[in-house]
């Protein structure tokens, strides 16, 4: 069976023939409700849900509701949006656009906040069956081009939601003429060291036709790197970790996670920066084909994952946090004595949040470590990448 003849109607986004009814559903939800009334006046609501019902399709759902949400969101979160790296995307392809992943909910929205801002097609989006907890979420990420990936699958089931994803995002690119956004990795790095996870080359690997390269090269993989100036969630990595080296069993709850996601869509972020790179093809044609799967997915790893590091936008803070981790001075010309104290405020007061009881000092000292590592870890990869090794 071909990858157009598959049915995909359990993770594809919403078909536009059924998008004003599940529309109709959506807005009569109690979640949704409560969600919208938490997060808007309430006067506004009833507004809003006229809005939505006269909505049939993803297009205008995208560009009449979610680009004005997401440039108020850009307005009160951050110090700006940039998008570099444009003469790299040509109009007439298609792309995988395969990113580090700093974000939860906003990697994948501001990337497309981007585009539409240039007039560029937006993606459709992967997102994770973890991340959908009620139901109401999963409709509202496919009535806005999200597609879902099936997680903590057994094993046989894993492998036949692997396949059947992979063919979707060549069906998608192909037969659709939709890009396709996907993070290099499940779930954000916590060192904030970005590295491709080799299964998830692989499972992209699984779609399409001829070789291992040859079925990469049909979905145009082009990695774009994300900066973030600041994290907002860095204080609760810093609490995770500290909460890990307690006891490494350690496993964060459902509820952890919603603040996560509440916390970096809400709170400030800074500059915000996504750097497109050229996509791979060429690179995969000059490696050539190897004799084994495992190797190939490394060598791919590894393109994706220079480009991306290349590609880092560095900001003070990063510099400060390399020469504070390593005791030194040596980009200290980046930022001025100011901006090294500010910084240095910033860092302690973002652990001051941490609601762990009874942390003594050498603890403090570890979660400080953990959070200037967070922020030393782009400029540390990017200096390898362009340095070829070197430090």
């Amino acid at each position: 069976m071909s990858a157009q003849e598959l049915d995909y109607s359990d993770i594809a986004p919403y078909d536009d023939e059924i998008f004003h009814s599940k529309m109709e559903a959506l807005v009569k939800d109690p979640g949704f409700l409560h969600a919208v009334n938490y997060t808007m006046p309430k006067n506004d609501v009833p507004a809003l849900i006229e809005d939505l019902l006269k909505i049939d399709n993803k297009y205008d759902f995208q560009h009449q509701v979610m680009f004005p949400f997401l440039e108020m969101l850009a307005k009160t979160t951050t110090a700006g949006i940039s998008l570099g790296g444009v003469k790299y995307y040509n109009p007439a392809l298609n792309y995988v656009f395969i990113t580090n992943h700093r974000d939860i909910v906003l990697d994948a929205s501001f990337l497309n906040l981007a585009f539409m801002r240039r007039n560029i097609p937006t993606s459709e989006v992967a997102i994770g069956n973890n991340l959908l907890v009620f139901d109401w979420i999963t409709d509202l990420v496919r009535l806005n081009k999200s597609f879902i990936v099936k997680r903590n699958t057994g094993l046989r089931e894993g492998l036949l939601a692997a396949k059947k994803l992979s063919a979707y995002i060549h069906h998608a690119i192909l037969d659709k003429n939709e890009s396709v956004w996907i993070a290099q990795r499940e779930g954000r790095a916590k060192d904030s060291s970005d590295r491709t996870q080799e299964s998830l080359v692989k499972m992209l690997a699984l779609g399409g036709e001829g070789s291992f390269m040859d079925r990469l090269k049909e979905i145009n993989l082009m990695p774009v790197s994300i900066s973030y100036e600041f994290d907002p969630n860095d204080y609760l990595k810093a609490k995770e970790f500290l909460m890990k080296r307690r006891n490494p069993d350690f496993k964060k709850s459902q509820r952890d996670d919603l603040f996560s996601m509440e916390t970096g869509l809400l709170q400030f972020k800074g500059k915000v920066h996504f750097q497109l790179t050229p996509r791979i093809n060429t690179k995969l044609d000059q490696i050539g084909e190897f004799s084994d799967n495992n190797t190939s997915a490394k060598y791919v790893g590894c393109l994706i994952d220079q480009a991306i590091h290349r590609s880092y936008e560095i900001f003070p803070i990063n510099y400060i946090a390399f020469d504070m981790l390593h005791h030194t001075d040596r980009f200290a010309g980046k930022y001025t004595r100011e901006q090294r104290e500010e910084t240095e405020h910033y860092f302690n007061s973002q652990l001051d949040k941490v609601d762990v009881k009874d942390v003594t000092e050498e603890e403090r000292d570890f979660m400080m470590e953990m959070m200037l590592v967070m922020y030393a870890n782009p400029l540390k990869n990017k200096l390898k990448t362009i340095l070829g090794g070197m430090e």
